[in-house]
């Protein structure tokens, strides 16, 4: 028996190599898809898989594809999901997508997870596996109901090499457009996490600075008027923003299966790019236009959220989306200060804003015309509440 194993390095999926090898009887081709992962974090992998013998591992380059056709496509829908922009959940039909690659290249009988029964993503990777590929799916951790504290104990006992300790067991998923961590005591809601949790966004600056970002057609070109490339652009905002201490997200969040979960997040440059974005929205599309997209929007990001990438509803939205961002080019300038950020500027040729018509001190408009509106604005409360209260 061969399975393809998305393969991340740390605890889970480390000591999954060494239980399909033995309770499952099977080879193991491990998988590493590189979305903005530390380089210590890639080689310290496959490290890790070639010690424990599997038949096989690919580290996949997937940064370039990742930002353009996932976290950009997030920015163009302001994508968040109770309250922080989506990260850990927009990397998953990616991963899924390059596993079944390899999968088949490698022409496997199984296709294997390291997510819990009670997580996210067992859905986001399933229902993505099922939907492309008719391989057996071995999810371990959950059918052996395994828990974290009985994975480190299984580590010390086939001397795995894992950096998860007892005292700190958190969960770290990490790619370049966020950082979540879980796990341990950061399960409790009412505990005050200790800073250096934090790996992104430890303040380093107290000044102050303003920051530009420049979109064209809702895609964020430039960087204080530097154009860059896709994976170089998010990188800096990230540095950028992160200096700062900008965009640590600690919520009590819904999982997909229905239990409320206290979440950590680190988005900086994802903060800073989609806050910028909204501004220009602001200035470029029509009220209607915005308040409908709001809700396009939310559905949008809870269809990836609930692992739904392949859902035909979203591809329906993402045209709507695409519509919209036609004219959504222009310049935003932020102020960042110590875990803080605020759009100060922005400005587009396509703006929507008439300084000329808007100004007190303009006759362009002749302010006589809006007698007649104001007349006739609300007059049926009017007439309801004469009739009931006159």
């Amino acid at each position: 028996m061969k399975t393809v194993l998305a393969y991340s390095g740390g605890l889970d999926t480390t000591v999954l190599i060494r239980i399909l090898q033995k309770n499952y009887s099977s080879d193991v081709v491990t998988v590493y898809v590189d979305v903005g992962q530390s380089k210590e974090d890639r080689i310290s992998a496959k490290r890790r898989a070639n010690e424990l013998g599997v038949l096989k591992h690919y580290e996949i380059d997937a940064k370039e594809e990742f930002v353009r056709d996932y976290c950009f496509k997030s920015v163009k829908a302001n994508a968040s999901y109770e309250g922080y922009p989506l990260s850990t959940a927009l990397a998953r039909p990616l991963i899924a997508k390059k596993i079944v690659e390899i999968a088949e290249k490698e022409r496997a009988d199984a296709i294997a997870h390291g997510c819990t029964g009670k997580g996210n993503d067992q859905f986001r990777f399933e229902n993505f596996f099922r939907a492309f590929s008719n391989l057996k799916i071995i999810a371990p951790i959950r059918e052996l109901n395994l828990t974290r504290e009985q994975e480190i104990a299984f580590a010390k006992k086939e001397r795995i090499p894992v950096e998860v300790t007892e005292e700190k067991p958190y969960s770290v998923d990490e790619n370049i457009w966020g950082r979540s961590i879980e796990g341990g005591v950061l399960e409790d809601p009412s505990f005050v996490p200790p800073d250096d949790i934090y790996e992104w966004t430890k303040v380093k600056r107290e000044d102050e600075r303003y920051v530009e970002i420049s979109f064209e057609k809702g895609i964020p070109i430039r960087i204080d008027g530097k154009k860059l490339k896709p994976v170089d652009l998010v990188n800096m905002a990230n540095v950028i923003a992160g200096e700062y201490g900008i965009g640590r997200v600690d919520i009590v969040e819904d999982r997909i299966i229905g239990l409320k979960s206290r979440e950590i997040y680190e988005v900086p440059g994802a903060t800073i790019i989609i806050d910028a974005h909204r501004a220009l929205e602001s200035l470029t599309l029509t009220k209607d236009t915005l308040q409908f997209k709001g809700g396009v929007d939310t559905r949008w990001s809870e269809l990836v959220y609930f692992g739904l990438w392949h859902e035909p509803l979203k591809d329906a939205l993402e045209m709507f989306i695409e519509r919209t961002q036609e004219d959504v080019s222009g310049d935003v300038k932020l102020k960042l200060s110590k875990y803080s950020s605020k759009v100060v500027s922005r400005s587009s040729p396509n703006t929507l804003h008439s300084r000329k018509l808007v100004s007190f001190d303009d006759k362009t408009l002749n302010q006589r015309l809006s007698e007649g509106a104001v007349r006739f604005h609300g007059i049926q409360a009017e007439i309801y509440r004469k009739i009931r209260f006159l």
